[in-house]
């Protein structure tokens, strides 16, 4: 078991309790042995992105989103420092051309977290042994 790290779409999903079970199940069992659930702020800045160009509905403004995704028990801001963001220019391997998946893969490299995910290309990126990923 590790922390974990939600990417912007598990975060949605998470806000709006439509994760599927098992990972529901996985967030449960993390908090429960201590590990903490992340949030970039990488994911604030896209979901604010994905609502100005109406590509996503949060239901409120991406602001008290983000807030109350934070509020949530065991949810934490994980941190957005310049190692990081210098780190997802040098990931081993062949990782995503997305400059976002690339710093939330970072991100998970940096906490030892697992990144909670759909995206295919991040999910092939962690089956080359370079992140923990579980699909979401």
């Amino acid at each position: 078991m590790s922390p974990l790290l939600l990417d912007t779409n598990a975060a949605i999903w998470f806000s709006q309790d439509e994760l599927a079970d098992a990972v529901s199940n996985q967030l449960d069992e993390a908090a429960s042995a201590g590990f903490a659930t992340y949030v970039s702020p990488i994911t604030a800045w896209e979901v604010g992105l994905l609502v100005s160009r109406n590509r996503v509905n949060v239901g409120t403004t991406p602001m008290r989103w983000f807030a109350q995704v934070l509020a949530r028990p065991g949810v934490y801001l994980a941190e957005l420092s310049p190692d990081i963001l210098i780190a997802s220019s040098f990931l081993p391997g062949t990782p995503p051309r997305d400059p976002m998946d690339r710093i939330l893969i970072a991100t998970a490299r940096e906490l030892a977290a697992t990144l909670v995910t759909r995206d295919r290309e991040i999910i092939a990126y962690g089956a080359q042994g370079h992140v923990r990923v579980v699909a979401c």
